[in-house]
């Protein structure tokens, strides 16, 4: 399934320090009232305030534009730098700080007692696929793959994917990977 984040309405955060726009959302059963399996969004971060909390499930956070934050816990303090996923536990009380000025963030919340993941970033190139990979975003450039022809910057596919995919110069996509963990 295509998508593009031009097609997917904004929704405002009820703290007000910022936005979201949720990319694709999997539950139980497949149904809208099943429990949330995995979700991905595209959030833009405005202002310093409290981070939301996803009791019981894990968080991938990638910095994709912007130059980042810090997350502040009681114990606890997590740096979210640009293009490099940060991994941590969805139910944590944390607090943002943006380190210069708004940044959009590309968010994976799981269930980590039912899934495994990984998102990694792709650059300019061509790249073999494996086999779990269910999401590919591209943030800059266009990505070419034989299931979905050509995505440009903004665009995604979430299902199965070719092979492989190719990059163009300059190009960069987030591949997300999901397993089912048995």
């Amino acid at each position: 399934m295509r998508f593009s984040v031009a097609d997917i309405p904004v929704q405002a955060w009820k703290n007000g320090g910022g936005s979201t726009r949720e990319l694709v959302c999997h539950r139980a059963g497949d149904t809208a009232e099943g429990a949330m399996l995995w979700r991905v969004s595209l959030a833009t971060i405005e202002q310093d305030g409290v981070f939301s909390r996803f009791p019981g499930m894990a968080r991938i956070h990638c910095i994709v534009a912007g130059a980042g934050l810090r997350l502040t816990g009681a114990d606890l303090q997590l740096e979210a730098k640009p293009l490099q996923p940060l991994h941590f536990d969805g139910g944590l009380d944390l607090m943002a700080g943006l380190n210069d000025g708004g940044c959009t963030a590309f968010n994976l919340i799981y269930d980590p007692r039912k899934i495994s993941a990984e998102i990694q970033i792709l650059s300019q190139g061509t790249h073999p696929l494996p086999a779990d990979a269910v999401v590919l975003f591209v943030l800059s450039g266009q990505a070419n793959d034989t299931v979905f022809q050509r995505l440009s910057t903004g665009e995604g596919y979430h299902g199965a994917l070719g092979p492989e995919v190719t990059l163009s110069d300059g190009g960069q996509a987030v591949l997300l990977r999901l397993r089912d963990i048995p």
